[in-house]
C-alpha cells in the first residue's frame, strides 16, 4: 500500500499549435506513401486492425501513384475528379462573399477536404444513399444533374429553394441523387444510414449506404450506436469519419482521438476499418471503391477514417484564427488535394498548368453565373425577400386541420397589425 499517494489530477487534451505558436502535426502518424497493404475486399474485420493506425496513401512527394492501394489509371475520370474539386472550391469561394454582401445568412466551406467527397461520389453507383453532414456539397457538385443554381437557391430561401425556407442554408436535400437531407442535430445521419442500409438488405435490393460524421459528433451517443447495429447485423454501409483535426473551436483530441484513433472504434466494434489520406484523390478513390465492393458482396460495414484538414473557418460565424494559427493549412504535411491530383496528372501527360488555369477560369465564370441567375427567382437575403407567412403551415398534413386553419388566421392577423404599424419610407 503506497503511504504518500500523489493526488489525482484530471487530463483535459490540448492542440499541439496554438494562435502564435505553430503546430506540431507529429501527432498525425504518417506512413510513406505506398507502404501500407492492401488486404482482399472479403478480409474479417479483424485481419484490418493494423490499418486503423496506419495511413493508406497513394501518391508521392512527386505525384506518383504507389503501391498496392494505386488504382488502374483512368485518366478522363481523374480529370473529371480535378474539375469536381476545382469546381467545389470556386462554388465555396463564390458563396463566402455572398455571404460577406449578406445575400445569404449563413455559409459552411470544405475547403481542402475536396478531395474527399468528389472522390467518393465517383466510387458509388446511382441509387446509394448518403447521409451527409454539412460539409459534403462535394457529392452534389460531382454530379451533373445537380444544377448549381437550384443549391444556391436552397441558400437564399428565395422562390427556387426546393426545401421552401425550411432548411438552414447548407442544409441541402435530393432524394433523386441519394443525398438524404442534412440534419443540424449531431450524429442523427450515422444511425439512420445504418438503419437505411438495414433496410436495403432486409428487401433484397443491391443498393448500400454512405454514412458521414465529424470528428468532434463521434462524440455523440448515435455514432457508437451506430457501429453496433451496422456490426451485428453486417449492414451494407460505409462508415466515413471525416477527422479535419477541429470542430467549431475544439480539438480532435477533445472527442478521444489523442491516444488512438476513430477507425481503430471500427475494429473494436467488429467492423472492417482504414485509416485514409483524404487529401489523397486516388487513395479516397481506392478506399471506398473497396469499402462499397465489400458492402454491396454482403460483406458487412466499413469504417474509414478520412485525414484531411479544415483549412477555412468551421462556417461563416466562426474566427479560427482565436483558436489555432492562421498559417496551419500551409504547414499540414498531406497538402492541398488539388494541388496533388494535378502534379499526378501532369507527370502523366494528362493536364498541364494552361489547361489548369483555362479551368480554374471557366469554372468561376460557370459559378458566378449560376449566382446571377439564382439572384432572380425572388432577389436575395439583402432584398429583404420574406417567404410567404402560409408556407409554415403548408405540406403538413394533405389537408389543413381546424387548429392549424385558425393557427394561420391568427398568424395572418399578427403579420397584417405588424406591418400597418410601420412607419411608411421615404420614396
Amino acid at each position: 500500500m503506497t503511504t504518500d499517494p500523489r493526488p489525482l489530477h484530471l487530463h483535459v487534451p490540448e492542440p499541439s499549435g496554438r494562435p502564435g505558436h505553430p503546430t506540431d502535426f507529429s501527432y498525425l502518424r504518417v506512413s510513406p506513401a505506398g507502404a501500407v497493404r492492401r488486404p482482399p475486399v472479403d478480409a474479417s474485420p479483424a485481419d484490418t486492425a493494423d490499418l486503423a493506425f496506419t495511413l493508406v496513401r497513394v501518391l508521392d512527394e512527386d505525384g506518383r501513384a504507389v503501391g498496392p492501394w494505386a488504382p488502374e489509371a483512368d485518366l478522363p475520370l481523374l480529370q473529371r475528379g480535378l474539375r469536381a474539386m476545382l469546381k467545389t472550391r470556386a462554388f465555396d469561394a463564390r458563396m463566402l462573399i455572398a455571404q460577406r454582401q449578406k445575400k445569404i445568412s449563413f455559409y459552411m466551406q470544405c475547403l481542402g477536404e475536396e478531395a474527399i467527397a468528389t472522390a467518393h461520389a465517383l466510387a458509388i453507383e446511382p441509387g446509394d444513399m448518403c447521409f451527409p453532414t454539412y460539409r459534403q456539397q462535394g457529392l452534389l457538385l460531382a454530379r451533373d444533374d445537380i444544377p448549381m443554381v437550384e443549391m444556391m437557391c436552397q441558400l437564399m430561401s428565395n422562390e427556387r429553394d426546393p426545401m421552401r425556407g425550411r432548411q438552414l442554408p447548407v442544409m441541402y436535400s435530393y432524394k433523386r441523387a441519394g443525398f438524404f437531407s442534412i440534419s443540424g442535430n449531431l450524429a442523427t445521419q450515422f444511425i439512420q444510414a445504418v438503419g437505411w442500409a438495414m433496410a436495403s438488405a432486409i428487401k433484397g435490393d443491391t443498393r448500400i449506404a454512405s454514412a458521414w460524421i465529424g470528428d468532434g459528433s463521434t462524440a455523440e451517443a448515435d455514432f457508437h450506436t451506430a457501429l453496433t447495429f451496422a456490426h451485428v447485423y453486417r449492414a451494407p454501409v460505409i462508415l466515413n469519419v471525416v477527422n479535419n483535426q477541429w470542430a467549431i473551436s475544439t480539438f480532435q483530441a477533445i472527442a478521444g482521438g489523442e491516444a488512438t484513433t476513430f477507425a481503430a472504434r471500427g475494429v473494436g466494434c467488429g467492423i472492417a476499418s482504414l485509416r485514409v489520406d483524404g487529401n489523397d484523390f486516388l487513395a479516397v478513390l481506392a478506399a471506398s471503391r473497396w469499402a462499397a465492393e465489400r458492402a454491396r458482396r454482403n460483406l458487412g460495414p466499413t469504417l474509414i477514417e478520412w485525414i484531411t484538414y479544415r483549412a477555412g473557418a468551421h462556417s461563416t460565424a466562426d474566427d479560427p484564427s482565436r483558436y489555432r494559427p492562421a498559417d496551419d493549412w500551409v504547414h499540414f504535411p498531406l497538402g492541398d488535394p488539388i494541388e496533388r491530383l494535378k502534379r499526378h496528372l501532369v507527370g502523366l501527360g494528362a493536364w498541364s498548368d494552361a489547361e489548369h488555369a483555362r479551368t480554374q477560369k471557366a469554372l468561376e465564370a460557370e459559378v458566378a453565373a449560376a449566382l446571377k441567375q439564382a439572384e432572380r427567382y425572388g432577389g436575395t437575403l439583402i432584398d429583404n425577400h420574406v417567404p410567404p407567412i402560409e408556407s409554415m403551415f403548408e405540406d403538413v398534413y394533405r389537408d389543413m386541420p381546424a387548429h392549424l386553419q385558425e393557427q394561420l388566421r391568427q398568424a395572418r392577423a399578427e403579420w397584417q397589425s405588424h406591418q400597418a404599424a410601420k412607419p411608411p419610407q421615404e420614396g
